[in-house]
C-alpha cells in the first residue's frame, strides 16, 4: 500500500521496525525542503511576508493535528520534542502541582520507560505511590483488574493505549469513564496507537495524550501534547524563555502568554511541524481505518505462517495490532536480529524500553516485528523463509 511514496523501499530492504520509527514519505521531505529553500524564517517573530507565511503554515499544522485526534480546540495542541517530552511536561508541569504525598498513580508493568521513569522521579520528589494494574495471562489489561486496583487514594491512571512489546489495545474509553466517576485523571501514551488506528480524544474523554511524529511517517524531534483546556490552564511550564512570555522586568515581574505558546518556549521545530502537517494530510487521505485493518491482516498472516517454523515462540499471540514479539529457541534475540540483517530484514531486538515487563513476560529480550501500511505479505514470506532455514542455528553460532 502506497509503497511508491517511500524512497527507502527502492533499496529493497524489508523494514519491520515501525514500532521504533517509521519510514518517511516523499511528501515529508518535500515540505521540509520547501521551508528551508523558500521561506526559512522564524515563527511568531517577524512582520514580513515570509515570516507571516511561516506563522500561517505552522498554525495550520496545529489545526490539522487537532482535527486528526478530534480535539475541541487548537490551543489544546502543544508541540514538543516527542512523546517523552510530552509526558515529562504533563507529569512535572501538571501533576507535580496537583498530587501530594500518599496519592496513588496506577501504571502497568508493560509501560514504556517514558511512562514509568518520570513517575518514579515524582515519587521520590513528593512521595506519591506507584502501583500496578495486574496483567492477564496473555498480558492484557481488563476493566475488572482496573477496578480492583483502584483505591480511595488513586488519583491518576497512566497507560499506553497500545503497548510497544505486547501490542495489546487497552479499553481506554471504558477506563476513562470509570476513572472520572471516581475523580481520577487519565493520561494516555499514544505513541503506538495514534499512528495505527483512529483516535478521538473527545470520544475517549482522555485528560492528557502524548504521541510522536516520527512513529507515523513524520519527522524526528517532534511530539504532541494534548490536554483538556481546563487542565492545561492549571499546568505550569517547565521550560522558560523566548516565545512564551509577553514581558518581563528587572524586578522579576513577568507576564506569560496563554495557551499554546506558554508551553512552546524557544524557537520551535518549524520545518518539522510544517512537514508533519503534510504527513497527517497524507495519512488522512489513506484512512486510519484502512491502515489499522491492513496491519492486523499482516500480523495475523505472520502468526499463521510462523507455526511452520520449528522452535519459534510468539509472546503476544492474541494481540490485535501490527506488533508481534517472538524468539527462536536457543537463539539470543540480538543474534537473530543481526542474522536477519544479512538478508536486509530489519527487526528490533532487546527489551524495547519496557524493562519491568520481564517479570511478566518470563524473558528479558525478544525480537519484535512491527508492521505498517507499506509492508506486504510477500515481505513476511521472505522473513519466514529465512527463519525456516534448517541451518539457522549453526550459521548464527
Amino acid at each position: 500500500m502506497n509503497r511508491e511514496n517511500f524512497n527507502m523501499l527502492k533499496d529493497e530492504i524489508i523494514y519491520f521496525d515501525n514500532g521504533a520509527t517509521t519510514l518517511k514519505p516523499v511528501c515529508l521531505s518535500e515540505a521540509i525542503s520547501n521551508y528551508y529553500n523558500h521561506y526559512s524564517a522564524n515563527a511568531h517573530r517577524g512582520d514580513y511576508d515570509i515570516s507571516l507565511k511561516v506563522d500561517s503554515l505552522y498554525e495550520n499544522a496545529r489545526e490539522i493535528v487537532k482535527d486528526f485526534i478530534g480535539a475541541k480546540k487548537s490551543k489544546e495542541i502543544i508541540f514538543t520534542s516527542g512523546s517523552t517530552d510530552s509526558l515529562n511536561k504533563i507529569i512535572f508541569g501538571y501533576f507535580r502541582q496537583n498530587l501530594k504525598q500518599g496519592d496513588e498513580v496506577l501504571l502497568t508493568k508493560s509501560e514504556h520507560a517514558s511512562n514509568v521513569l518520570p513517575w518514579f522521579e515524582l515519587a521520590d520528589e513528593i512521595g506519591i505511590e506507584i502501583r500496578y494494574i495486574p496483567l492477564t495471562e496473555d498480558l492484557k489489561v481488563t476493566m475488572d483488574d482496573v477496578k480492583k486496583s483502584i483505591t480511595s487514594k488513586t488519583k491518576v491512571i497512566s497507560l499506553a493505549q497500545i503497548t510497544n512489546v505486547v501490542g495489546d489495545i487497552r479499553p481506554i474509553a471504558q477506563i476513562t469513564q470509570y476513572a472520572h466517576q471516581n475523580n481520577i485523571l487519565v493520561v494516555v501514551d499514544g505513541a503506538q496507537s495514534v499512528p495505527h488506528m483512529p483516535v478521538d480524544v473527545q470520544k475517549l474523554d482522555v485528560d492528557f495524550l502524548a504521541f510522536s511524529a516520527h512513529k507515523m511517517c513524520g519527522p524526528t524531534g517532534l511530539g504532541i501534547l494534548y490536554g483538556k483546556e481546563t487542565l492545561l490552564n492549571m499546568m505550569r511550564p517547565i521550560i522558560f524563555g523566548g516565545g512564551m512570555n509577553a514581558s518581563f522586568e528587572p524586578d522579576g515581574k513577568r507576564i506569560y502568554h496563554e495557551l499554546p505558546s506558554l508551553f512552546e518556549a524557544g524557537t520551535p521545530p518549524i520545518a518539522e511541524v510544517i512537514g508533519f502537517g503534510a504527513v497527517l494530510t497524507y495519512l488522512q487521505n489513506i484512512g486510519m481505518e484502512k491502515i489499522q485493518k491492513h496491519e492486523q491482516e499482516l500480523a495475523t498472516y505472520f502468526k499463521k505462517r510462523a507455526k511452520e517454523i520449528d522452535g519459534i515462540r510468539i509472546y503476544n499471540e492474541t494481540a490485535e495490532t501490527g506488533i508481534v514479539s517472538f524468539n527462536m529457541k536457543d537463539i539470543f534475540a540480538q543474534d537473530l536480529a543481526i542474522y536477519l540483517n544479512k538478508y536486509d530484514i530489519c527487526v528490533r531486538a532487546g527489551n524495547h524500553c519496557a524493562k519491568i515487563l520481564k517479570g511478566e513476560l518470563g524473558i528479558k529480550n525478544t525480537c519484535r516485528a512491527s508492521f505498517y501500511f507499506y509492508n506486504t505479505k510477500e515481505e513476511i514470506d521472505k522473513l519466514i523463509a529465512v527463519l525456516k532455514n534448517p541451518k539457522i542455528r549453526e550459521e548464527i553460532i
